[in-house]
């Protein structure tokens, strides 16, 4: 290898920023459609995968690839790269300024690299395993919070399973009531690089994709951060749920949110 696939996700991400930042004079122009109900594309999503999927061949022609946009690919690879190419494709349309980039790899199965990329703010996170975790290449960590009364913890909404509403809005005011805030700005891989870097101190979701957390699953372990899904287990990447936070607020947020959502 020429690169290192970290090397190449940080330029796939900054040159799919490019792309993102340059139409957002245009947004009244830009095509827009339906996946399926309140799930959206545009145009810029397929340009800012394109542009990403050609640095990715051009370098590691053999391996397998999970792109949100136009799926995986038939190659059979113990690597597979998962790409989010604008991570909060609704905020984008409105002009809302929370929108990111996400980009990992894994080898057999397991997270060795993620870049998430906020190309508003120009935050680029990445970490590789057990190499820990930067923003701007600098070290981030966790929050150290140990009191839930002082913590802002992070979520987001099940917009595309609505049926799911009623249990999930349980878990919200059960968290609601022990904590100083919770926010929801709409891009799962920002509040995941926020998780690492401690801006908020804990985060929970349900019904992900793999291409919205996997990135940021590794952000937050390199950072010091524990990750499992509703029932204390780890199969976020194929369950969708997700509860995140430093092993005290971790175990405070599971503690209720287990009795609701988990099995």
């Amino acid at each position: 290898m020429d690169k290192k696939p970290v090397e190449i996700a940080r330029i796939a991400a900054l040159e799919a920023g490019k792309i993102i930042i340059s139409a957002t004079t245009e947004l009244h122009t830009i095509e827009i459609e339906n996946k399926v109900d309140f799930d959206f594309v545009t145009e810029i999503d397929k340009k800012s995968e394109a542009k990403i999927l050609e640095l990715i061949h051009s370098h590691f022609p053999d391996h397998s690839i999970m792109a949100e946009e136009s799926g995986k690919n038939t190659i059979k690879s113990d690597y597979k790269w998962i790409i989010d190419p604008l991570d909060g494709t609704t905020n984008y349309i409105h002009g809302f300024p929370f929108f990111s980039i996400s980009i990992s790899l894994l080898k057999y199965d397991e997270i060795i690299m993620g870049v998430v990329y906020d190309p508003l703010r120009k935050e680029l996170f990445h970490a590789e395993k057990d190499r820990g975790a930067y923003l701007n290449d600098r070290p981030i960590h966790v929050s150290l919070e140990t009191n839930p009364a002082r913590c802002l913890i992070g979520t987001g909404f099940p917009f595309k399973h609505k049926n799911y509403i009623s249990d999930y809005l349980k878990s919200f005011r059960a968290v609601f009531d022990h904590v100083s805030g919770i926010r929801r700005p709409g891009s799962a891989a920002i509040d995941l690089a926020y998780v690492a870097c401690g801006r908020l101190n804990g985060f929970w979701e349900a019904k992900l994709s793999p291409w919205d957390i996997s990135a940021g699953i590794l952000l937050i372990k390199e950072a010091g951060g524990i990750v499992t899904d509703f029932s204390g287990r780890d199969t976020f990447l194929t369950s969708g749920e997700m509860v995140t936070a430093n092993p005290y607020i971790h175990n405070f947020l599971l503690s209720i949110i287990k009795p609701i959502l988990g099995e």
